[in-house]
Protein backbone atom coordinates (compact mmCIF):
# COMPACT_ATOMS: atom_id res chain seq x y z
CA UNK A 1 0.00 0.00 0.00
CA UNK A 2 1.40 3.38 -0.98
CA UNK A 3 0.74 6.38 1.31
CA UNK A 4 1.24 9.92 0.10
CA UNK A 5 2.01 12.76 2.55
CA UNK A 6 2.53 16.42 1.91
CA UNK A 7 5.67 17.77 3.54
CA UNK A 8 6.38 21.49 3.46
CA UNK A 9 10.04 22.34 3.90
CA UNK A 10 10.50 25.86 2.67
CA UNK A 11 13.75 26.32 4.59
CA UNK A 12 15.63 23.81 2.39
CA UNK A 13 13.80 24.43 -0.86
CA UNK A 14 13.57 28.16 -1.22
CA UNK A 15 14.32 27.92 -4.91
CA UNK A 16 11.07 26.13 -5.50
CA UNK A 17 9.02 29.12 -4.29
CA UNK A 18 7.70 31.66 -6.77
CA UNK A 19 4.81 34.04 -6.94
CA UNK A 20 2.57 31.61 -8.75
CA UNK A 21 3.20 28.31 -7.01
CA UNK A 22 3.57 26.78 -3.60
CA UNK A 23 6.42 24.33 -2.82
CA UNK A 24 4.59 21.03 -2.40
CA UNK A 25 6.55 17.75 -2.48
CA UNK A 26 5.02 14.34 -2.64
CA UNK A 27 7.01 11.74 -0.78
CA UNK A 28 6.20 8.10 -1.13
CA UNK A 29 7.10 6.22 2.00
CA UNK A 30 6.56 2.83 3.44
CA UNK A 31 6.14 2.00 7.15
CA UNK A 32 8.45 3.97 9.39
CA UNK A 33 9.88 6.07 6.60
CA UNK A 34 7.41 8.79 7.68
CA UNK A 35 9.63 9.82 10.59
CA UNK A 36 12.60 10.15 8.22
CA UNK A 37 10.63 12.46 6.01
CA UNK A 38 9.65 14.62 8.96
CA UNK A 39 13.20 14.78 10.26
CA UNK A 40 14.30 16.13 6.88
CA UNK A 41 12.54 19.41 7.61
CA UNK A 42 15.22 20.35 10.12
CA UNK A 43 15.81 20.20 13.83
CA UNK A 44 12.95 22.57 14.65
CA UNK A 45 10.38 19.85 13.98
CA UNK A 46 12.09 17.32 16.24
CA UNK A 47 12.13 19.55 19.35
CA UNK A 48 8.41 19.04 19.95
CA UNK A 49 8.93 15.36 20.65
CA UNK A 50 11.77 15.77 23.19
CA UNK A 51 10.20 18.27 25.65
CA UNK A 52 11.77 18.85 29.03
CA UNK A 53 9.56 18.24 32.15
CA UNK A 54 7.87 21.51 33.16
CA UNK A 55 9.43 23.31 36.12
CA UNK A 56 6.90 23.92 38.89
CA UNK A 57 7.29 25.40 42.39
CA UNK A 58 6.82 22.90 45.24
CA UNK A 59 6.52 23.26 48.99
CA UNK A 60 6.89 20.86 51.91
CA UNK A 61 3.77 21.26 54.07
CA UNK A 62 4.49 22.17 57.69
CA UNK A 63 2.45 22.85 60.83
CA UNK A 64 2.19 26.12 62.73
CA UNK A 65 -0.19 28.12 64.91
CA UNK A 66 -2.87 29.75 62.79
CA UNK A 67 -5.72 32.15 63.41
CA UNK A 68 -8.91 31.20 61.65
CA UNK A 69 -12.32 32.78 61.80
CA UNK A 70 -15.94 32.00 61.12
CA UNK A 71 -18.74 34.41 60.23
CA UNK A 72 -22.25 34.29 61.67
CA UNK A 73 -25.21 36.26 60.35
CA UNK A 74 -26.30 38.88 62.87
CA UNK A 75 -29.16 41.30 63.49
CA UNK A 76 -28.37 44.60 65.23
CA UNK A 77 -30.43 46.32 67.90
CA UNK A 78 -29.81 49.37 70.03
CA UNK A 79 -28.97 48.76 73.66
CA UNK A 80 -32.32 50.37 74.47
CA UNK A 81 -35.01 49.84 71.87
CA UNK A 82 -38.45 50.75 73.17
CA UNK A 83 -41.93 51.54 71.90
CA UNK A 84 -43.46 54.87 72.83
CA UNK A 85 -47.17 54.38 73.59
CA UNK A 86 -50.02 56.58 74.78
CA UNK A 87 -51.05 55.99 78.39
CA UNK A 88 -54.29 57.96 78.10
CA UNK A 89 -56.96 58.16 75.41
CA UNK A 90 -57.33 61.30 73.34
CA UNK A 91 -56.54 63.20 70.17
CA UNK A 92 -52.99 64.26 69.26
CA UNK A 93 -52.73 68.03 69.52
CA UNK A 94 -49.02 68.46 68.79
CA UNK A 95 -46.02 66.48 67.51
CA UNK A 96 -42.74 68.04 68.64
CA UNK A 97 -40.25 65.84 66.76
CA UNK A 98 -39.69 64.42 63.29
CA UNK A 99 -38.90 60.88 62.21
CA UNK A 100 -35.21 59.99 62.51
CA UNK A 101 -34.45 62.88 64.88
CA UNK A 102 -32.15 62.44 67.85
CA UNK A 103 -33.81 63.34 71.15
CA UNK A 104 -32.58 63.60 74.72
CA UNK A 105 -34.12 61.96 77.75
CA UNK A 106 -37.06 64.07 79.02
CA UNK A 107 -37.64 65.87 75.72
CA UNK A 108 -41.30 66.35 74.71
CA UNK A 109 -42.48 64.17 71.84
CA UNK A 110 -46.32 64.33 71.64
CA UNK A 111 -49.13 66.35 73.23
CA UNK A 112 -52.54 64.69 73.68
CA UNK A 113 -55.61 66.86 74.24
CA UNK A 114 -55.94 67.24 78.02
CA UNK A 115 -59.29 69.03 78.43
CA UNK A 116 -61.18 65.91 79.63
CA UNK A 117 -58.46 65.22 82.16
CA UNK A 118 -58.46 68.82 83.40
CA UNK A 119 -62.18 68.44 84.13
CA UNK A 120 -61.52 65.14 85.91
CA UNK A 121 -58.96 66.96 88.06
CA UNK A 122 -61.43 69.75 88.86
CA UNK A 123 -64.05 67.18 89.88
CA UNK A 124 -61.54 65.36 92.05
CA UNK A 125 -60.48 68.63 93.72
CA UNK A 126 -64.15 69.49 94.46
CA UNK A 127 -64.67 66.09 96.03
CA UNK A 128 -61.55 66.61 98.10
CA UNK A 129 -62.80 69.94 99.39
CA UNK A 130 -66.14 68.37 100.33
CA UNK A 131 -64.33 65.55 102.10
CA UNK A 132 -62.22 68.06 104.02
CA UNK A 133 -65.39 69.84 105.17
CA UNK A 134 -66.99 66.57 106.28
CA UNK A 135 -63.83 65.69 108.19
CA UNK A 136 -63.89 69.06 109.95
CA UNK A 137 -67.56 68.54 110.87
CA UNK A 138 -66.83 65.03 112.15
CA UNK A 139 -63.96 66.44 114.22
CA UNK A 140 -66.33 68.94 115.88
CA UNK A 141 -68.84 66.22 116.66
CA UNK A 142 -66.14 64.05 118.15
CA UNK A 143 -64.82 66.87 120.32
CA UNK A 144 -68.34 67.65 121.57
CA UNK A 145 -69.14 64.08 122.53
CA UNK A 146 -65.79 63.66 124.30
CA UNK A 147 -66.69 66.59 126.61
CA UNK A 148 -70.23 65.36 127.14
CA UNK A 149 -69.05 61.87 127.93
CA UNK A 150 -66.61 63.16 130.56
CA UNK A 151 -69.51 64.99 132.23
CA UNK A 152 -71.71 61.88 132.01
CA UNK A 153 -74.21 63.71 129.81
CA UNK A 154 -74.14 61.16 127.00
CA UNK A 155 -73.23 57.51 126.91
CA UNK A 156 -70.05 55.93 125.59
CA UNK A 157 -72.02 54.55 122.63
CA UNK A 158 -72.58 58.02 121.26
CA UNK A 159 -68.89 58.84 121.66
CA UNK A 160 -67.91 55.69 119.79
CA UNK A 161 -70.37 56.56 117.05
CA UNK A 162 -68.82 60.01 116.72
CA UNK A 163 -65.34 58.46 116.49
CA UNK A 164 -66.53 56.11 113.76
CA UNK A 165 -68.01 58.99 111.78
CA UNK A 166 -64.72 60.86 112.12
CA UNK A 167 -62.71 57.89 110.80
CA UNK A 168 -65.07 57.51 107.85
CA UNK A 169 -64.70 61.20 106.97
CA UNK A 170 -60.95 60.87 107.24
CA UNK A 171 -60.90 57.84 104.90
CA UNK A 172 -63.17 59.63 102.46
CA UNK A 173 -60.74 62.54 102.35
CA UNK A 174 -57.84 60.17 101.62
CA UNK A 175 -59.86 58.63 98.79
CA UNK A 176 -60.54 61.98 97.20
CA UNK A 177 -56.88 62.89 97.50
CA UNK A 178 -56.01 59.70 95.60
CA UNK A 179 -58.49 60.70 92.89
CA UNK A 180 -56.83 64.10 92.64
CA UNK A 181 -53.44 62.44 92.34
CA UNK A 182 -54.67 60.10 89.60
CA UNK A 183 -56.18 63.02 87.69
CA UNK A 184 -52.85 64.87 87.88
CA UNK A 185 -51.01 61.76 86.61
CA UNK A 186 -53.39 61.47 83.64
CA UNK A 187 -52.78 65.10 82.80
CA UNK A 188 -49.05 64.41 82.93
CA UNK A 189 -49.54 61.50 80.57
CA UNK A 190 -51.03 63.82 77.96
CA UNK A 191 -47.51 65.17 77.41
CA UNK A 192 -45.47 62.22 76.09
CA UNK A 193 -41.74 62.57 76.81
CA UNK A 194 -38.67 60.57 75.80
CA UNK A 195 -37.68 58.15 78.59
CA UNK A 196 -34.12 57.81 77.20
CA UNK A 197 -31.92 59.50 74.65
CA UNK A 198 -31.92 58.04 71.16
CA UNK A 199 -33.26 58.18 67.63
CA UNK A 200 -36.95 58.46 66.76
CA UNK A 201 -38.40 55.84 64.43
CA UNK A 202 -41.48 56.09 62.21
CA UNK A 203 -44.43 58.16 63.40
CA UNK A 204 -47.53 56.49 61.94
CA UNK A 205 -50.05 58.75 63.75
CA UNK A 206 -50.50 62.38 62.73
CA UNK A 207 -52.11 65.50 64.18
CA UNK A 208 -55.73 64.86 65.09
CA UNK A 209 -55.36 61.08 65.30
CA UNK A 210 -57.15 59.34 68.12
CA UNK A 211 -54.74 57.34 70.26
CA UNK A 212 -55.16 55.22 73.36
CA UNK A 213 -53.69 52.68 75.71
CA UNK A 214 -55.18 49.75 73.79
CA UNK A 215 -53.73 50.70 70.39
CA UNK A 216 -51.92 47.86 68.64
CA UNK A 217 -49.57 50.34 66.97
CA UNK A 218 -47.17 52.46 69.03
CA UNK A 219 -46.81 56.21 68.61
CA UNK A 220 -43.19 55.64 67.59
CA UNK A 221 -40.05 53.77 68.60
CA UNK A 222 -36.98 55.12 70.35
CA UNK A 223 -33.54 53.54 70.06
CA UNK A 224 -30.54 54.31 72.21
CA UNK A 225 -27.64 53.28 69.93
CA UNK A 226 -24.63 54.49 71.90
CA UNK A 227 -23.99 50.77 72.18
CA UNK A 228 -25.35 48.18 69.76
CA UNK A 229 -26.20 44.54 70.39
CA UNK A 230 -25.46 42.05 67.61
CA UNK A 231 -27.50 38.86 68.01
CA UNK A 232 -26.28 35.77 66.15
CA UNK A 233 -26.82 32.02 66.31
CA UNK A 234 -24.29 29.21 66.58
CA UNK A 235 -24.95 25.61 65.58
CA UNK A 236 -24.70 22.81 68.11
CA UNK A 237 -21.44 21.54 66.60
CA UNK A 238 -19.90 25.02 66.64
CA UNK A 239 -21.00 25.51 70.25
CA UNK A 240 -19.40 22.21 71.27
CA UNK A 241 -16.16 23.35 69.61
CA UNK A 242 -16.54 26.72 71.33
CA UNK A 243 -16.70 25.03 74.73
CA UNK A 244 -13.73 22.76 74.01
CA UNK A 245 -11.39 25.42 72.70
CA UNK A 246 -12.01 28.11 75.34
CA UNK A 247 -10.76 27.77 78.89
CA UNK A 248 -13.08 28.04 81.88
CA UNK A 249 -15.28 25.92 84.07
CA UNK A 250 -18.52 27.72 83.21
CA UNK A 251 -19.87 29.50 80.18
CA UNK A 252 -19.44 32.82 81.98
CA UNK A 253 -15.74 32.05 82.56
CA UNK A 254 -15.29 31.12 78.89
CA UNK A 255 -16.95 34.37 77.77
CA UNK A 256 -14.60 36.44 79.94
CA UNK A 257 -11.58 34.91 78.24
CA UNK A 258 -12.83 35.32 74.67
CA UNK A 259 -10.88 37.61 72.32
CA UNK A 260 -12.67 40.58 70.74
CA UNK A 261 -14.92 39.90 67.76
CA UNK A 262 -15.38 42.00 64.63
CA UNK A 263 -18.45 43.04 62.70
CA UNK A 264 -18.66 42.76 58.91
CA UNK A 265 -21.20 45.23 57.56
CA UNK A 266 -23.72 44.56 54.81
CA UNK A 267 -21.37 46.04 52.19
CA UNK A 268 -18.66 43.53 53.10
CA UNK A 269 -16.41 46.05 54.88
CA UNK A 270 -15.38 45.57 58.52
CA UNK A 271 -16.74 47.90 61.19
CA UNK A 272 -13.89 49.93 62.65
CA UNK A 273 -14.62 49.15 66.32
CA UNK A 274 -14.19 45.73 67.92
CA UNK A 275 -16.90 44.11 69.98
CA UNK A 276 -17.17 41.64 72.83
CA UNK A 277 -19.36 38.58 73.29
CA UNK A 278 -21.30 39.13 76.52
CA UNK A 279 -24.17 36.64 76.53
CA UNK A 280 -24.96 33.06 75.59
CA UNK A 281 -28.59 31.94 75.64
CA UNK A 282 -29.60 29.41 78.28
CA UNK A 283 -31.00 26.87 75.84
CA UNK A 284 -31.03 25.79 72.19
CA UNK A 285 -33.84 26.67 69.83
CA UNK A 286 -35.77 23.44 69.26
CA UNK A 287 -36.80 24.52 65.75
CA UNK A 288 -33.38 25.50 64.38
CA UNK A 289 -31.11 23.50 66.67
CA UNK A 290 -28.96 26.58 67.31
CA UNK A 291 -28.14 28.72 70.32
CA UNK A 292 -28.17 32.54 70.40
CA UNK A 293 -25.26 34.74 71.43
CA UNK A 294 -24.99 38.49 71.87
CA UNK A 295 -22.00 40.68 71.09
CA UNK A 296 -21.78 44.29 72.23
CA UNK A 297 -20.25 46.93 69.91
CA UNK A 298 -19.58 50.59 70.77
CA UNK A 299 -21.20 53.07 68.41
CA UNK A 300 -19.56 56.37 69.24
CA UNK A 301 -19.95 57.70 65.67
CA UNK A 302 -23.59 56.63 65.34
CA UNK A 303 -22.96 54.57 62.19
CA UNK A 304 -25.04 51.62 63.37
CA UNK A 305 -28.81 51.63 63.84
CA UNK A 306 -31.39 49.17 65.07
CA UNK A 307 -32.43 46.89 62.23
CA UNK A 308 -29.00 46.79 60.55
CA UNK A 309 -27.69 43.40 59.48
CA UNK A 310 -24.16 42.08 59.23
CA UNK A 311 -21.89 39.21 60.20
CA UNK A 312 -20.12 38.67 63.48
CA UNK A 313 -16.63 37.29 62.83
CA UNK A 314 -15.33 35.03 65.60
CA UNK A 315 -11.61 34.18 65.49
CA UNK A 316 -9.97 31.04 66.86
CA UNK A 317 -6.28 30.22 67.36
CA UNK A 318 -5.39 26.70 66.22
CA UNK A 319 -2.08 25.19 67.31
CA UNK A 320 -0.25 22.73 65.07
CA UNK A 321 -2.45 23.41 62.07
CA UNK A 322 -1.58 22.03 58.62
CA UNK A 323 -2.05 24.82 56.09
CA UNK A 324 -1.55 25.24 52.34
CA UNK A 325 -1.70 28.34 50.14
CA UNK A 326 -5.03 28.87 48.44
CA UNK A 327 -3.31 29.16 45.04
CA UNK A 328 -2.04 25.58 45.46
CA UNK A 329 -5.60 24.21 45.42
CA UNK A 330 -8.17 23.68 42.69
CA UNK A 331 -11.75 22.44 42.57
CA UNK A 332 -13.28 19.60 40.59
CA UNK A 333 -16.99 18.84 41.02
CA UNK A 334 -17.29 20.67 44.36
CA UNK A 335 -14.21 18.92 45.78
CA UNK A 336 -10.89 20.59 46.56
CA UNK A 337 -7.61 19.03 45.40
CA UNK A 338 -3.86 19.62 45.48
CA UNK A 339 -1.08 18.10 43.39
CA UNK A 340 1.23 15.98 45.56
CA UNK A 341 4.80 15.25 44.42
CA UNK A 342 5.23 11.46 44.39
CA UNK A 343 8.10 9.13 43.43
CA UNK A 344 10.15 9.89 40.31
CA UNK A 345 8.85 13.47 40.40
CA UNK A 346 5.42 12.38 39.25
CA UNK A 347 2.48 14.43 40.50
CA UNK A 348 -0.69 12.94 41.91
CA UNK A 349 -4.04 14.65 42.41
CA UNK A 350 -5.04 14.41 46.08
CA UNK A 351 -8.41 15.47 47.59
CA UNK A 352 -8.31 17.51 50.81
CA UNK A 353 -10.85 18.50 53.46
CA UNK A 354 -10.70 22.15 54.52
CA UNK A 355 -11.52 23.04 58.13
CA UNK A 356 -11.10 26.79 57.87
CA UNK A 357 -9.20 29.72 56.46
CA UNK A 358 -6.32 31.73 57.85
CA UNK A 359 -5.27 34.72 55.79
CA UNK A 360 -4.36 33.43 52.30
CA UNK A 361 -4.06 29.82 53.49
CA UNK A 362 -6.49 26.94 53.88
CA UNK A 363 -6.36 24.89 57.07
CA UNK A 364 -6.42 21.19 56.27
CA UNK A 365 -8.53 18.75 58.26
CA UNK A 366 -7.79 15.64 56.18
CA UNK A 367 -6.00 14.59 52.98
CA UNK A 368 -2.36 15.56 53.51
CA UNK A 369 -0.01 15.60 56.47
CA UNK A 370 3.05 17.45 57.65
CA UNK A 371 6.02 16.81 55.34
CA UNK A 372 3.92 16.22 52.22
CA UNK A 373 5.34 18.06 49.19
CA UNK A 374 2.76 19.83 47.06
CA UNK A 375 2.83 21.89 43.87
CA UNK A 376 2.09 25.55 44.55
CA UNK A 377 2.03 27.08 41.07
CA UNK A 378 1.48 26.47 37.36
CA UNK A 379 -1.53 24.26 38.01
CA UNK A 380 -3.09 25.06 34.65
CA UNK A 381 -0.15 23.60 32.73
CA UNK A 382 0.11 20.24 34.49
CA UNK A 383 -2.12 17.23 34.99
CA UNK A 384 -2.37 14.10 37.09
CA UNK A 385 0.50 11.62 36.50
CA UNK A 386 2.80 14.06 34.72
CA UNK A 387 6.53 14.16 35.46
CA UNK A 388 7.68 17.61 36.58
CA UNK A 389 10.89 19.38 37.49
CA UNK A 390 10.32 20.58 41.07
CA UNK A 391 11.81 23.78 42.38
CA UNK A 392 11.52 25.23 45.86
CA UNK A 393 8.54 27.57 46.27
CA UNK A 394 9.09 31.04 47.61
CA UNK A 395 5.68 31.30 49.24
CA UNK A 396 5.44 30.67 52.97
CA UNK A 397 2.49 28.43 53.64
CA UNK A 398 2.62 29.10 57.34
CA UNK A 399 2.14 32.82 56.86
CA UNK A 400 -1.09 34.09 58.35
CA UNK A 401 -2.88 37.34 58.51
Amino acid sequence: MVLKFVVLCPQKNKKMFNKKSTPIYYVTIFGTALSLALSGCGSSAGNGYNMEPPAVPVLAVDTASAITYKDYSAALEGKVNIEIRAQVDGYIDKIFVDEGAYVSAGQSLFKINDLPYQEQLNTALANQHAAEANLAKAQLELDKFEILTKNNVVSDIQLKTAKSSYEMAKASLEQTKASVGLARINIGYTLVKAPVSGFIGRIPKRLGSLVGRMDAQALTTLSDVHEVYAYFSMSEMDFITFNKENAGNTTADKIKGLPPVSLILADGNPYDEAGKIEMVDGQFDKTTGSISLRANFPNSKGLLRSGNTGRVRVSTTIKGAVSVPQEATFEVQDKVFVYVLADSNKIQRMPIVISGKSGDNYLIKDGIERGTTIVTGGLNSIQDGMVVAPKTATADSSKTK
